[in-house]
């Protein structure tokens, strides 16, 4: 059974898209950086731009632009709004 049937990760959204943060799936230090800066379940975010090599993307969570590698934004399962 699918319990979030339109999730996906951060990274695959783009550029003008936005999502509502689901779960965070990293462990440890790093989840709780996320965390930290504002990616908690319920939270809105959007895809402001990607870099010219197409990584970091950079994102506005709570109003705050906060950039992410795409390793990174792929531990952040988003459902698109």
């Amino acid at each position: 059974m699918d319990y979030f049937p339109r999730t996906m990760t951060l990274d695959d959204l783009k550029t003008g898209e936005r999502g509502r943060v689901i779960r965070i799936i990293a462990k440890g230090p790093f989840k709780q950086r996320l965390l930290d800066l504002g990616f908690t379940a319920g939270t809105l975010v959007d895809v402001v731009k990607y870099a010219p090599l197409l990584d970091p993307i950079e994102y506005v969570v709570k109003g705050y632009h906060i950039s992410l590698r795409h390793e990174e934004a792929a531990l952040i399962l988003v459902e698109p709004v």
